[in-house]
């Protein structure tokens, strides 16, 4: 898998550094939509000489470069998401995980779109809610 992330940010226009690879892999092996802190937090005991900053700014690149989605669920909330293909993201309001949802309706957006004269060059949808974990632990603190 190392490789094919080293191959995937050169044909990006990204040199392929030991910090940019570990933050890419976190990435795709961990789901969570994690924050910069967390991907930080994962990776800093691994690799001493990493900063928030680095972190931060590698996964803006990945955005810019399509590498990765960036999430802003709100001002104070914004995570990263290593899976680029079309799909929708749920936030729960309670316990504020973010989920992929794949549907019928996550189709890929055609080669150049335009609405109302504006080219749209991508598309972000994502739902807020109270997600079925938290929905069960309510209903049955609410029985008890």
């Amino acid at each position: 898998m190392e490789m094919d992330v080293y191959h995937k940010l050169l044909e990006n226009g990204i040199r392929p550094s030991a910090q940019r690879l570990a933050i890419m892999n976190y990435l795709l092996t961990h789901f969570t939509h994690p924050t910069v802190d967390e991907v930080y937090q994962g990776l800093c005991n691994e690799i001493k000489t990493l900063s928030r900053t680095t972190v931060y700014n590698t996964l803006r690149m990945f955005a810019e470069k399509n590498l990765a989605q960036m999430i802003t669920i709100n001002e104070h909330h914004v995570c990263y998401d290593g899976c680029i293909s079309p799909h929708k993201h749920f936030y729960c309001n309670h316990c504020g995980h973010v989920f992929d949802i794949f549907d019928d309706t996550s189709a890929e957006l055609p080669q150049a779109m335009n609405i109302d004269g504006h080219q749209v060059l991508e598309t972000q949808v994502y739902y807020r809610g109270i997600c079925k974990k938290c929905l069960n632990n309510t209903a049955g603190q609410d029985s008890n």
